[in-house]
Protein backbone atom coordinates (compact mmCIF):
# COMPACT_ATOMS: atom_id res chain seq x y z
CA UNK A 1 0.00 0.00 0.00
CA UNK A 2 1.32 3.57 -0.62
CA UNK A 3 0.18 6.22 1.21
CA UNK A 4 0.94 9.53 1.51
CA UNK A 5 0.71 12.21 4.46
CA UNK A 6 -0.20 15.61 3.21
CA UNK A 7 -1.61 18.83 4.12
CA UNK A 8 -2.11 22.27 2.60
CA UNK A 9 -0.11 24.67 4.64
CA UNK A 10 -1.62 28.80 4.89
CA UNK A 11 1.68 30.29 3.56
CA UNK A 12 5.23 28.72 2.18
CA UNK A 13 7.14 29.61 5.50
CA UNK A 14 4.85 27.35 7.84
CA UNK A 15 5.44 23.72 8.45
CA UNK A 16 3.41 21.49 9.71
CA UNK A 17 4.34 19.63 12.24
CA UNK A 18 1.46 17.06 12.64
CA UNK A 19 2.48 14.92 9.63
CA UNK A 20 6.34 15.30 10.78
CA UNK A 21 4.88 13.16 13.88
CA UNK A 22 3.17 10.49 12.13
CA UNK A 23 5.82 10.03 9.39
CA UNK A 24 8.43 9.71 12.20
CA UNK A 25 5.87 7.94 14.51
CA UNK A 26 5.29 5.13 11.10
CA UNK A 27 8.62 5.39 9.33
CA UNK A 28 9.05 1.80 9.51
CA UNK A 29 6.04 1.10 7.87
CA UNK A 30 6.21 0.36 3.95
CA UNK A 31 5.10 2.30 1.53
CA UNK A 32 4.73 5.42 3.66
CA UNK A 33 5.42 9.23 2.06
CA UNK A 34 5.09 12.50 3.35
CA UNK A 35 4.88 16.21 1.27
CA UNK A 36 3.52 19.39 1.88
CA UNK A 37 1.53 21.81 -0.07
CA UNK A 38 0.42 25.09 0.30
CA UNK A 39 -3.00 26.43 -0.29
CA UNK A 40 -2.12 28.95 -3.18
CA UNK A 41 -0.47 25.69 -5.23
CA UNK A 42 -2.63 24.81 -8.19
CA UNK A 43 -4.73 22.06 -7.08
CA UNK A 44 -4.39 20.55 -10.40
CA UNK A 45 -0.52 20.07 -9.28
CA UNK A 46 -1.38 18.75 -6.07
CA UNK A 47 -3.89 16.40 -7.19
CA UNK A 48 -1.98 14.93 -10.23
CA UNK A 49 0.83 14.67 -7.36
CA UNK A 50 -1.46 12.47 -5.50
CA UNK A 51 -3.32 10.51 -8.02
CA UNK A 52 -0.91 7.24 -7.76
CA UNK A 53 -1.23 6.72 -4.17
CA UNK A 54 -3.51 4.15 -2.55
CA UNK A 55 -4.20 6.14 0.44
CA UNK A 56 -3.87 10.03 0.95
CA UNK A 57 -4.28 11.11 4.33
CA UNK A 58 -4.67 15.18 4.85
CA UNK A 59 -4.24 17.25 8.11
CA UNK A 60 -7.31 19.68 8.54
CA UNK A 61 -7.34 22.79 9.77
CA UNK A 62 -9.73 25.93 9.31
CA UNK A 63 -7.74 27.84 6.80
CA UNK A 64 -7.23 24.97 4.36
CA UNK A 65 -10.55 22.36 4.85
CA UNK A 66 -12.45 24.01 1.47
CA UNK A 67 -9.38 24.04 -0.79
CA UNK A 68 -8.75 20.24 0.94
CA UNK A 69 -12.24 19.00 -0.22
CA UNK A 70 -11.62 20.49 -3.66
CA UNK A 71 -8.18 18.24 -4.19
CA UNK A 72 -10.02 15.18 -2.88
CA UNK A 73 -12.36 15.99 -5.75
CA UNK A 74 -10.01 16.58 -7.84
CA UNK A 75 -7.85 13.31 -7.01
CA UNK A 76 -10.84 11.38 -7.11
CA UNK A 77 -11.89 11.80 -10.59
CA UNK A 78 -8.12 11.01 -11.62
CA UNK A 79 -8.36 7.81 -9.47
CA UNK A 80 -12.12 6.53 -8.60
CA UNK A 81 -10.18 3.83 -6.31
CA UNK A 82 -8.09 6.21 -4.30
CA UNK A 83 -9.10 6.10 -0.55
CA UNK A 84 -9.04 9.87 0.87
CA UNK A 85 -8.28 9.88 4.96
CA UNK A 86 -9.11 13.01 6.78
CA UNK A 87 -7.62 14.11 10.21
CA UNK A 88 -7.11 17.09 12.28
CA UNK A 89 -8.85 19.75 14.28
CA UNK A 90 -11.30 20.56 11.91
CA UNK A 91 -12.60 17.50 11.28
CA UNK A 92 -12.11 15.86 14.80
CA UNK A 93 -15.76 17.61 15.72
CA UNK A 94 -19.08 18.12 14.27
CA UNK A 95 -17.79 16.00 11.51
CA UNK A 96 -21.15 13.93 10.06
CA UNK A 97 -21.26 16.32 7.13
CA UNK A 98 -17.55 15.73 6.30
CA UNK A 99 -17.62 12.02 6.50
CA UNK A 100 -20.95 11.45 4.07
CA UNK A 101 -19.25 13.97 0.94
CA UNK A 102 -18.27 11.65 -1.64
CA UNK A 103 -14.67 12.51 -1.70
CA UNK A 104 -14.18 11.44 2.04
CA UNK A 105 -13.76 7.52 2.88
CA UNK A 106 -12.24 7.75 6.62
CA UNK A 107 -11.47 10.51 9.42
CA UNK A 108 -9.49 10.02 12.22
CA UNK A 109 -10.74 12.27 15.36
CA UNK A 110 -8.65 13.43 18.12
CA UNK A 111 -5.12 12.59 18.55
CA UNK A 112 -4.06 11.05 15.50
CA UNK A 113 -0.70 9.32 16.58
CA UNK A 114 -2.48 5.85 18.23
CA UNK A 115 -5.53 5.63 15.18
CA UNK A 116 -3.02 5.86 12.45
CA UNK A 117 -0.75 3.64 13.33
CA UNK A 118 -3.48 1.34 13.96
CA UNK A 119 -4.75 2.29 10.22
CA UNK A 120 -1.83 1.47 8.61
CA UNK A 121 -1.11 -2.14 10.31
CA UNK A 122 -4.68 -3.12 9.48
CA UNK A 123 -6.12 -1.40 6.27
CA UNK A 124 -8.15 -2.27 4.69
CA UNK A 125 -9.64 -4.29 7.66
CA UNK A 126 -10.27 -1.03 9.72
CA UNK A 127 -13.65 -2.16 12.00
CA UNK A 128 -11.35 -2.21 14.99
CA UNK A 129 -9.16 0.96 14.20
CA UNK A 130 -9.80 3.54 17.12
CA UNK A 131 -11.01 7.21 16.65
CA UNK A 132 -11.76 6.09 13.09
CA UNK A 133 -15.16 7.14 11.61
CA UNK A 134 -16.23 6.10 8.03
CA UNK A 135 -19.38 5.16 5.98
CA UNK A 136 -20.58 1.57 5.96
CA UNK A 137 -23.90 0.99 3.87
CA UNK A 138 -25.15 4.40 4.03
CA UNK A 139 -24.55 4.64 7.57
CA UNK A 140 -22.14 6.57 9.24
CA UNK A 141 -19.63 4.22 12.04
CA UNK A 142 -17.92 5.53 14.51
CA UNK A 143 -15.43 3.39 16.96
CA UNK A 144 -14.50 3.89 19.49
CA UNK A 145 -12.01 6.58 20.67
CA UNK A 146 -8.37 5.60 21.30
CA UNK A 147 -6.85 5.95 24.72
CA UNK A 148 -4.89 9.54 25.24
CA UNK A 149 -1.48 8.70 23.67
CA UNK A 150 1.18 8.52 25.76
CA UNK A 151 3.99 11.65 24.92
CA UNK A 152 6.86 10.04 26.93
CA UNK A 153 6.70 7.97 23.73
CA UNK A 154 8.53 10.85 21.94
CA UNK A 155 11.60 9.51 23.39
CA UNK A 156 14.31 9.61 21.36
CA UNK A 157 12.44 11.56 18.56
CA UNK A 158 13.07 14.31 16.26
CA UNK A 159 9.95 15.07 13.95
CA UNK A 160 12.38 16.98 11.82
CA UNK A 161 14.91 14.52 11.17
CA UNK A 162 13.54 13.97 7.51
CA UNK A 163 13.79 17.51 6.52
CA UNK A 164 16.38 18.98 4.40
CA UNK A 165 18.27 21.14 7.47
CA UNK A 166 19.05 24.03 5.03
CA UNK A 167 15.54 24.21 4.06
CA UNK A 168 14.50 25.12 8.04
CA UNK A 169 16.08 28.38 8.01
CA UNK A 170 13.97 29.97 6.19
CA UNK A 171 10.14 28.55 7.93
CA UNK A 172 8.59 29.40 11.15
CA UNK A 173 9.95 25.66 13.02
CA UNK A 174 7.28 24.51 15.25
CA UNK A 175 7.92 22.57 18.46
CA UNK A 176 5.85 21.40 21.30
CA UNK A 177 6.52 20.96 24.52
CA UNK A 178 3.59 19.95 25.74
CA UNK A 179 0.02 19.50 24.82
CA UNK A 180 -3.54 20.90 26.68
CA UNK A 181 -4.66 24.23 28.93
CA UNK A 182 -5.54 24.75 32.21
CA UNK A 183 -8.09 27.36 31.25
CA UNK A 184 -11.68 26.80 29.80
CA UNK A 185 -12.23 29.23 27.40
CA UNK A 186 -15.51 29.30 25.36
CA UNK A 187 -14.33 29.87 22.14
CA UNK A 188 -11.10 27.74 22.42
CA UNK A 189 -10.44 24.28 20.88
CA UNK A 190 -7.63 24.41 24.05
CA UNK A 191 -9.92 24.20 26.07
CA UNK A 192 -11.88 20.78 25.62
CA UNK A 193 -8.31 19.10 26.41
CA UNK A 194 -7.89 20.58 30.27
CA UNK A 195 -4.97 17.64 31.48
CA UNK A 196 -1.29 19.66 30.86
CA UNK A 197 1.04 16.97 29.29
CA UNK A 198 4.69 17.15 28.72
CA UNK A 199 6.68 15.80 26.59
CA UNK A 200 9.95 14.34 27.66
CA UNK A 201 12.28 16.77 28.64
CA UNK A 202 15.55 15.38 26.93
CA UNK A 203 13.99 15.40 23.45
CA UNK A 204 12.67 18.71 24.12
CA UNK A 205 16.08 19.68 24.45
CA UNK A 206 17.87 17.57 21.60
CA UNK A 207 15.18 19.23 19.50
CA UNK A 208 15.86 22.86 20.12
CA UNK A 209 19.38 22.32 19.66
CA UNK A 210 18.48 20.66 16.20
CA UNK A 211 16.25 23.76 15.32
CA UNK A 212 18.65 26.45 16.66
CA UNK A 213 21.46 24.51 14.69
CA UNK A 214 19.32 24.95 11.00
CA UNK A 215 16.63 27.25 11.91
CA UNK A 216 15.84 30.72 12.71
CA UNK A 217 12.46 31.18 14.04
CA UNK A 218 11.18 28.60 16.66
CA UNK A 219 7.74 28.87 17.81
CA UNK A 220 6.28 26.49 20.44
CA UNK A 221 2.98 26.00 20.22
CA UNK A 222 1.84 25.21 23.69
CA UNK A 223 -1.52 27.16 24.74
CA UNK A 224 -0.22 28.69 27.79
CA UNK A 225 3.89 27.81 27.58
CA UNK A 226 4.30 29.47 31.46
CA UNK A 227 1.90 27.30 33.25
CA UNK A 228 4.99 25.92 35.36
CA UNK A 229 7.10 28.38 36.58
CA UNK A 230 10.41 25.89 36.54
CA UNK A 231 9.43 24.39 33.82
CA UNK A 232 9.50 27.66 32.04
CA UNK A 233 13.30 28.71 33.72
CA UNK A 234 14.55 25.56 32.34
CA UNK A 235 13.97 26.06 28.96
CA UNK A 236 14.57 29.55 29.01
CA UNK A 237 18.01 28.84 30.59
CA UNK A 238 19.14 26.02 27.66
CA UNK A 239 18.13 28.43 24.99
CA UNK A 240 20.27 31.21 26.55
CA UNK A 241 23.02 28.68 26.84
CA UNK A 242 22.74 27.32 23.26
CA UNK A 243 21.00 29.91 20.72
CA UNK A 244 22.55 31.50 17.76
CA UNK A 245 22.82 35.00 17.24
CA UNK A 246 20.14 35.01 14.64
CA UNK A 247 17.39 32.65 16.40
CA UNK A 248 14.48 34.04 17.78
CA UNK A 249 11.84 32.34 20.18
CA UNK A 250 7.82 32.69 20.08
CA UNK A 251 5.86 31.57 22.94
CA UNK A 252 2.33 31.89 23.72
CA UNK A 253 1.88 32.88 27.68
CA UNK A 254 -0.93 33.83 29.75
CA UNK A 255 0.47 37.45 31.48
CA UNK A 256 -1.43 37.29 34.08
CA UNK A 257 0.27 34.40 35.72
CA UNK A 258 4.00 34.67 35.09
CA UNK A 259 5.26 33.89 38.05
CA UNK A 260 7.85 36.89 39.65
CA UNK A 261 10.75 34.89 39.60
CA UNK A 262 10.22 34.63 35.83
CA UNK A 263 9.96 37.97 35.37
CA UNK A 264 13.38 38.53 37.47
CA UNK A 265 14.96 35.73 35.55
CA UNK A 266 14.08 37.76 32.01
CA UNK A 267 15.33 41.31 33.75
CA UNK A 268 18.74 39.83 34.51
CA UNK A 269 19.55 37.34 31.21
CA UNK A 270 17.58 37.39 28.48
CA UNK A 271 18.13 39.77 25.31
CA UNK A 272 16.36 41.91 24.35
CA UNK A 273 14.66 40.97 20.90
CA UNK A 274 15.50 36.86 21.66
CA UNK A 275 11.89 36.56 22.81
CA UNK A 276 8.29 37.16 21.20
CA UNK A 277 5.31 36.46 23.33
CA UNK A 278 2.00 36.21 22.08
CA UNK A 279 -0.64 37.61 25.09
CA UNK A 280 -4.35 37.11 24.39
CA UNK A 281 -5.88 39.36 26.35
CA UNK A 282 -9.30 39.02 24.12
CA UNK A 283 -11.05 41.62 26.19
CA UNK A 284 -10.58 43.85 28.70
CA UNK A 285 -14.70 43.29 29.38
CA UNK A 286 -14.88 41.46 32.62
CA UNK A 287 -18.34 40.47 31.94
CA UNK A 288 -17.44 39.10 28.50
CA UNK A 289 -14.98 37.22 29.99
CA UNK A 290 -16.81 35.16 32.41
CA UNK A 291 -19.61 34.38 30.13
CA UNK A 292 -16.78 32.50 28.28
CA UNK A 293 -15.37 30.92 31.34
CA UNK A 294 -12.24 33.01 30.97
CA UNK A 295 -10.00 34.69 33.86
CA UNK A 296 -8.07 37.13 33.40
CA UNK A 297 -6.58 40.39 35.89
CA UNK A 298 -6.08 43.17 33.28
CA UNK A 299 -4.14 44.86 35.93
CA UNK A 300 -1.69 42.96 36.54
CA UNK A 301 -1.14 41.90 32.90
CA UNK A 302 -0.43 45.11 31.92
CA UNK A 303 2.08 45.62 35.04
CA UNK A 304 3.96 42.25 33.47
CA UNK A 305 3.67 43.95 29.49
CA UNK A 306 5.29 46.93 30.89
CA UNK A 307 8.25 45.15 33.57
CA UNK A 308 9.32 43.43 30.38
CA UNK A 309 8.67 45.14 27.02
CA UNK A 310 12.41 46.35 27.37
CA UNK A 311 13.38 43.06 26.81
CA UNK A 312 10.12 40.99 24.96
CA UNK A 313 8.83 41.63 21.57
CA UNK A 314 4.90 41.27 22.71
CA UNK A 315 2.25 40.82 20.20
CA UNK A 316 -1.01 41.33 22.08
CA UNK A 317 -4.49 39.69 20.28
CA UNK A 318 -8.11 40.74 20.92
CA UNK A 319 -10.97 39.19 19.85
CA UNK A 320 -14.46 40.82 18.73
CA UNK A 321 -17.60 39.71 18.82
CA UNK A 322 -17.68 38.04 22.36
CA UNK A 323 -21.00 37.90 24.31
CA UNK A 324 -21.88 40.83 26.27
CA UNK A 325 -19.05 43.31 24.31
CA UNK A 326 -20.87 45.65 23.19
CA UNK A 327 -19.36 48.54 21.08
CA UNK A 328 -18.13 50.42 23.62
CA UNK A 329 -17.36 47.98 25.58
CA UNK A 330 -14.72 46.77 22.46
CA UNK A 331 -13.72 50.53 22.04
CA UNK A 332 -12.80 50.69 25.42
CA UNK A 333 -10.80 47.29 25.15
CA UNK A 334 -9.15 48.73 21.88
CA UNK A 335 -7.77 52.27 23.56
CA UNK A 336 -6.92 50.58 26.53
CA UNK A 337 -4.97 48.04 24.64
CA UNK A 338 -3.29 49.93 22.10
CA UNK A 339 -2.20 52.39 24.51
CA UNK A 340 0.47 49.29 25.91
CA UNK A 341 2.29 50.37 22.66
CA UNK A 342 2.41 46.69 21.09
CA UNK A 343 4.97 46.31 18.20
CA UNK A 344 1.39 44.14 16.85
CA UNK A 345 -1.79 44.21 17.94
CA UNK A 346 -3.78 41.35 16.47
CA UNK A 347 -7.60 42.50 16.18
CA UNK A 348 -9.61 39.05 15.50
CA UNK A 349 -12.98 38.26 15.14
CA UNK A 350 -15.10 35.73 17.32
CA UNK A 351 -14.98 32.47 15.33
CA UNK A 352 -17.19 29.33 15.69
CA UNK A 353 -15.12 26.37 15.63
CA UNK A 354 -16.34 23.01 15.66
CA UNK A 355 -16.35 21.62 19.43
CA UNK A 356 -16.09 24.81 21.17
CA UNK A 357 -18.64 25.48 23.78
CA UNK A 358 -19.61 29.15 21.96
CA UNK A 359 -20.67 27.00 19.04
CA UNK A 360 -22.70 25.06 21.37
CA UNK A 361 -24.66 27.98 23.02
CA UNK A 362 -24.76 30.34 20.07
CA UNK A 363 -28.44 30.55 19.93
CA UNK A 364 -28.85 31.96 23.57
CA UNK A 365 -26.96 34.84 22.94
CA UNK A 366 -28.14 35.75 18.73
CA UNK A 367 -25.46 34.99 17.16
CA UNK A 368 -25.46 34.54 13.18
CA UNK A 369 -22.13 33.18 11.89
CA UNK A 370 -21.08 32.03 8.58
CA UNK A 371 -21.85 28.18 8.16
CA UNK A 372 -18.56 28.37 5.95
CA UNK A 373 -14.81 28.06 7.45
CA UNK A 374 -13.76 30.25 9.18
CA UNK A 375 -17.14 30.33 10.73
CA UNK A 376 -17.04 33.98 11.31
CA UNK A 377 -19.23 36.07 13.72
CA UNK A 378 -21.75 38.12 11.06
CA UNK A 379 -23.72 39.66 13.97
CA UNK A 380 -25.05 39.08 17.82
CA UNK A 381 -27.29 40.41 20.50
CA UNK A 382 -24.27 42.87 21.13
CA UNK A 383 -23.20 43.84 17.64
CA UNK A 384 -24.95 44.75 14.49
CA UNK A 385 -23.87 43.40 11.06
CA UNK A 386 -23.16 47.23 10.38
CA UNK A 387 -21.17 47.50 13.38
CA UNK A 388 -19.42 44.42 13.29
CA UNK A 389 -18.21 46.00 9.14
CA UNK A 390 -17.07 49.43 11.03
CA UNK A 391 -14.86 47.24 13.16
CA UNK A 392 -13.14 45.53 10.15
CA UNK A 393 -12.44 48.54 8.56
CA UNK A 394 -10.87 49.65 11.40
CA UNK A 395 -8.54 46.49 11.73
CA UNK A 396 -7.39 47.22 8.02
CA UNK A 397 -6.30 50.76 9.16
CA UNK A 398 -4.71 49.17 12.40
CA UNK A 399 -3.14 46.72 10.32
CA UNK A 400 -2.03 49.37 7.34
CA UNK A 401 -0.48 52.04 9.87
CA UNK A 402 0.29 50.46 13.17
CA UNK A 403 1.01 47.06 12.82
CA UNK A 404 3.34 47.70 9.63
CA UNK A 405 4.90 50.36 11.02
CA UNK A 406 4.69 53.05 8.99
CA UNK A 407 2.70 55.93 11.29
CA UNK A 408 4.09 54.88 15.17
CA UNK A 409 4.53 58.35 16.33
CA UNK A 410 1.44 59.76 14.63
CA UNK A 411 -0.61 57.24 16.22
CA UNK A 412 0.98 56.94 19.40
CA UNK A 413 0.56 60.72 19.86
CA UNK A 414 -3.14 60.31 18.42
CA UNK A 415 -3.95 57.43 21.44
CA UNK A 416 -2.61 60.25 23.94
CA UNK A 417 -4.92 63.29 23.06
CA UNK A 418 -7.89 61.84 21.23
CA UNK A 419 -9.90 58.38 20.66
CA UNK A 420 -7.12 55.78 19.05
CA UNK A 421 -10.38 54.06 18.07
CA UNK A 422 -12.74 57.09 16.93
CA UNK A 423 -8.94 57.98 14.67
CA UNK A 424 -8.72 54.55 13.22
CA UNK A 425 -11.97 54.26 12.52
CA UNK A 426 -12.22 57.45 10.75
CA UNK A 427 -8.90 56.95 8.48
CA UNK A 428 -10.47 53.39 7.72
CA UNK A 429 -13.21 54.59 6.32
CA UNK A 430 -11.62 57.93 4.22
CA UNK A 431 -8.75 54.71 2.75
CA UNK A 432 -11.63 52.81 1.69
CA UNK A 433 -13.36 55.10 -0.52
CA UNK A 434 -9.89 56.79 -1.84
CA UNK A 435 -8.14 53.31 -2.49
CA UNK A 436 -7.94 49.52 -2.20
CA UNK A 437 -7.18 47.90 1.29
CA UNK A 438 -5.02 45.56 -0.92
CA UNK A 439 -3.81 47.67 -3.20
CA UNK A 440 -1.99 51.16 -2.90
CA UNK A 441 1.79 52.20 -2.76
CA UNK A 442 3.23 53.24 0.17
CA UNK A 443 3.01 56.76 -0.53
CA UNK A 444 -1.04 56.62 -0.74
CA UNK A 445 -0.39 55.41 2.72
CA UNK A 446 0.96 59.08 3.60
CA UNK A 447 -1.24 60.68 1.30
CA UNK A 448 -4.79 59.53 3.00
CA UNK A 449 -3.79 59.94 6.41
CA UNK A 450 -2.80 63.61 6.09
CA UNK A 451 -5.51 64.49 3.79
CA UNK A 452 -7.91 62.74 6.83
CA UNK A 453 -6.23 65.02 9.54
CA UNK A 454 -6.51 67.62 7.18
CA UNK A 455 -9.81 67.58 7.15
CA UNK A 456 -10.87 66.10 10.81
CA UNK A 457 -7.58 67.39 12.92
CA UNK A 458 -6.81 70.88 11.25
CA UNK A 459 -6.49 72.49 14.13
CA UNK A 460 -3.42 70.63 14.77
CA UNK A 461 -0.32 71.04 13.93
CA UNK A 462 1.97 68.66 15.41
CA UNK A 463 -0.13 65.89 14.13
CA UNK A 464 1.07 66.80 10.32
CA UNK A 465 4.85 67.04 11.94
CA UNK A 466 4.41 63.38 13.14
CA UNK A 467 3.09 62.22 9.61
CA UNK A 468 6.16 63.82 7.53
CA UNK A 469 8.34 62.27 10.42
CA UNK A 470 7.12 58.99 9.71
CA UNK A 471 7.18 59.41 6.30
CA UNK A 472 10.53 60.29 6.56
CA UNK A 473 11.88 57.18 8.73
CA UNK A 474 10.21 54.97 6.40
CA UNK A 475 12.73 54.56 4.35
CA UNK A 476 16.40 53.38 3.95
CA UNK A 477 17.44 55.66 1.06
CA UNK A 478 16.39 59.62 1.33
CA UNK A 479 12.79 59.75 -0.13
CA UNK A 480 11.63 62.09 -2.50
CA UNK A 481 10.71 65.83 0.08
CA UNK A 482 6.86 65.38 0.89
CA UNK A 483 4.55 67.09 3.29
CA UNK A 484 7.02 69.22 5.13
CA UNK A 485 10.11 70.80 3.60
CA UNK A 486 13.65 71.31 4.95
CA UNK A 487 16.05 74.15 5.22
CA UNK A 488 17.02 75.80 2.15
CA UNK A 489 20.16 74.05 1.28
CA UNK A 490 22.32 76.78 2.30
CA UNK A 491 21.27 76.66 5.80
CA UNK A 492 21.14 72.85 5.70
CA UNK A 493 24.92 72.90 4.79
CA UNK A 494 25.42 75.17 8.03
CA UNK A 495 23.78 72.84 10.09
CA UNK A 496 25.69 69.77 8.76
CA UNK A 497 29.45 71.46 9.05
CA UNK A 498 28.09 72.90 12.88
CA UNK A 499 27.37 69.25 13.89
CA UNK A 500 30.42 67.22 11.91
CA UNK A 501 27.77 65.24 10.31
CA UNK A 502 29.25 62.55 7.22
CA UNK A 503 27.65 63.61 4.08
CA UNK A 504 30.07 61.84 2.01
CA UNK A 505 28.61 58.72 3.77
CA UNK A 506 25.46 59.46 4.67
CA UNK A 507 22.17 61.60 3.58
CA UNK A 508 20.23 63.72 5.40
CA UNK A 509 17.01 65.19 6.26
CA UNK A 510 16.86 68.19 7.83
CA UNK A 511 13.93 70.50 9.11
CA UNK A 512 12.14 72.41 11.61
CA UNK A 513 9.83 71.67 13.91
CA UNK A 514 7.55 73.42 16.71
CA UNK A 515 8.17 70.95 19.37
CA UNK A 516 11.35 68.58 21.21
CA UNK A 517 11.15 65.44 19.05
CA UNK A 518 13.51 63.96 21.28
CA UNK A 519 11.24 64.57 24.27
CA UNK A 520 8.94 63.46 22.33
CA UNK A 521 10.12 59.92 21.73
CA UNK A 522 11.97 59.45 25.30
CA UNK A 523 8.68 61.02 27.29
CA UNK A 524 5.64 61.00 24.90
CA UNK A 525 5.71 64.59 25.92
CA UNK A 526 5.06 67.19 23.45
CA UNK A 527 6.92 70.77 24.41
CA UNK A 528 6.25 73.78 22.38
CA UNK A 529 8.97 75.41 20.89
CA UNK A 530 11.23 76.32 18.32
CA UNK A 531 13.32 72.69 17.19
CA UNK A 532 14.86 70.91 14.06
CA UNK A 533 15.38 67.87 13.28
CA UNK A 534 17.93 65.93 11.60
CA UNK A 535 16.97 62.50 10.13
CA UNK A 536 19.81 59.92 8.68
CA UNK A 537 19.77 57.57 5.90
CA UNK A 538 22.31 54.96 5.72
CA UNK A 539 20.97 53.11 2.56
CA UNK A 540 20.69 49.78 4.11
CA UNK A 541 19.02 50.29 7.37
CA UNK A 542 15.82 52.52 7.86
CA UNK A 543 16.48 55.89 8.72
CA UNK A 544 17.09 57.34 12.42
CA UNK A 545 16.60 60.64 14.34
CA UNK A 546 20.72 62.10 15.48
CA UNK A 547 19.87 62.49 18.90
CA UNK A 548 21.27 66.14 18.57
CA UNK A 549 19.85 68.93 20.62
CA UNK A 550 19.23 71.68 17.93
CA UNK A 551 18.15 75.55 17.84
CA UNK A 552 17.27 77.18 14.70
CA UNK A 553 20.11 78.95 13.54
Amino acid sequence: MQILLTTLNAKYIHINLAIRLLYQLNIDKKGLAWKEFTIKEPKEYIADFCKDFDVIAFSCYIWNISQTLEVATLIKKLNPNIKILLGGPEVSYDYADIILKKEVDFIIVGEGETPFGEFLDSYPNIEKVPSLVYKSDGKIIENPQAAMFDLLNYNNFNPYINDTPENLYNKVCYIETSRGCPYKCGFCLASLDNKVRYLPIDDIKTNLLYLMKYGRVIKFLDRTFNVKKDFTIEIFKFILEHHKPENVFQFEITADIVHPEIVQFIQDYVPKGLFRFEIGIQTVNQKANLEVSRKQNFEKTIAVIKTLENKIEMHLDLIVGLPMDYWNDIKYSIEEVFKLYPPELQLGFLKFLKGTPVRDTYKQHGYVFDQNPPYQIIESNYLSKEELHQITILEEALEIYWNKKRTLHTLKYISLHYSIFDFLLGLGNHFKNTKHFHQYALVDVYDIILDYVELYYTNDPVVKQLIAIDYYLQHKVKPKILYRNEYEMSDKIKLIDKFKLNHHKYRFVIMPINFDFQLWESNNIISKGVHDIIIQYTGTNKASVIKIQLENA
